[in-house]
């Protein structure tokens, strides 16, 4: 099986993305690139780090009306990406035009529940219950849509697993060792270890500051690999 790994280059300096991705790319699956890597370096940043020849998984998120969506997935079919996501909250009739207008060649999967939300900050949007409960319901929305899978938390991907056994799930905020608590998991409050996302079911793990902050980034996702 191939590394599922995707290192998160969301790093302010182009050069220096690039430099680490090349020197971990042999220890790495893929390359996902998010908002902040979009907005700081475009198109021409997305085409730099093509070049290193991993898959790009470019994160963007998308949410808005339909036709507004499925325009903007059809302008980056030409950065042809592997994997692109969109928010399930958009709704069914988006997610529906952002599949139709993505490339055959990439998969679009909807984001369900940010790893950096927890029930207390659902309540505070007015959604009643738990994380696992609004991940269920938006992964079944997804799967209604037509869309290749979702991304979602460690914590719920078995029970999603269970559910869509075809789905194409991606799992972030993970930490290696993590426990759940601590001040490993940064601005994360659902985490689990990489081995534990891929053992649930997960078929991308993304993985960011642990290799991107470590000493040495090379040795980290030596370690992380090892793990798998």
């Amino acid at each position: 099986m191939s590394n599922p790994v995707y290192l998160a280059l969301d790093l302010p300096s182009l050069g220096t993305a690039v430099d680490l991705a090349r020197k971990v790319k042999s220890h790495i699956g893929g390359l996902k690139l998010g908002l902040e890597f979009f907005c700081a370096h475009g198109s021409h940043g997305v085409h730099e780090v093509a070049k290193i020849g991993l898959p790009i998984f470019l994160d963007l998120k998308l949410h808005d009306i339909p036709n507004t969506v499925a325009g903007a997935m059809q302008a980056v079919n030409v950065l042809e990406p592997a994997i692109v996501t969109v928010h399930a909250g958009g709704g069914r009739a988006m997610m529906e035009d952002a599949k139709a207008a993505a490339s055959e060649r990439t998969k679009v999967v909807a984001v369900t529940m940010l790893t950096s939300l927890d029930e207390r900050d659902l309540a505070r949007t007015g959604v009643a219950g738990s994380a696992h409960d609004q991940v269920l319901r938006l992964a079944d929305l997804a799967r209604t849509a037509g869309l290749d899978g979702i991304v979602c938390s460690g914590h719920e991907i078995s029970a999603v697993h269970r559910e869509w056994k075809d789905g194409f799930f991606v799992v972030p905020g993970l930490r290696p060792g993590a426990n759940g608590t601590g001040p490993a998991q940064g601005d994360q409050k659902r985490v689990v270890t990489p081995r534990a996302a891929r053992d649930a079911g997960a078929r991308v793990l993304v993985v960011g500051r642990p290799i991107s902050r470590a000493g040495d980034p090379l040795q980290a996702a030596r370690a992380i690999e090892a793990t798998l």
